[in-house]
């Protein structure tokens, strides 16, 4: 997973493996096998490498919902066609509501 991370921290700063070695002080063959897979960073590796770019990492613990897999387990049973009306059905109940909601709104301006 580290390895994802700096590959796609390195990608979305638009450097290259050479200006990423540069930074870190070492070999860009070095960043390559980093970002293929064959070598494995540790954590501590990742958030530096991050920071050079001028990124940080994240995290957050959530508790686990467990909604979205009991809505998934109740609707599998239901043919595709009938999934896809649901879909239908439940994205056109947004629309109305956001164009009601947007209707209150200007009627209290």
């Amino acid at each position: 997973m580290g390895n994802d991370l700096v590959r796609e921290a390195r990608r979305r700063v638009g450097l290259t493996q050479a200006q990423l070695a540069d930074l870190a002080g070492t070999t860009q063959s070095s960043i390559a096998r980093l970002e293929s897979g064959s070598t494995s960073p540790s954590f501590d590796d990742v958030i530096r490498y991050l920071r050079l770019m001028g990124l940080d990492l994240d995290f957050m613990l959530v508790e686990h919902e467990q909604q979205d897999w009991a809505h998934a387990q109740r609707t599998l049973p239901l043919s595709i066609s009938r999934r896809h009306d649901r879909l239908v059905e439940w994205n056109r109940s947004v629309v109305d509501f956001r164009e009601q909601f947007n209707r209150s709104r200007s009627d209290a301006i």
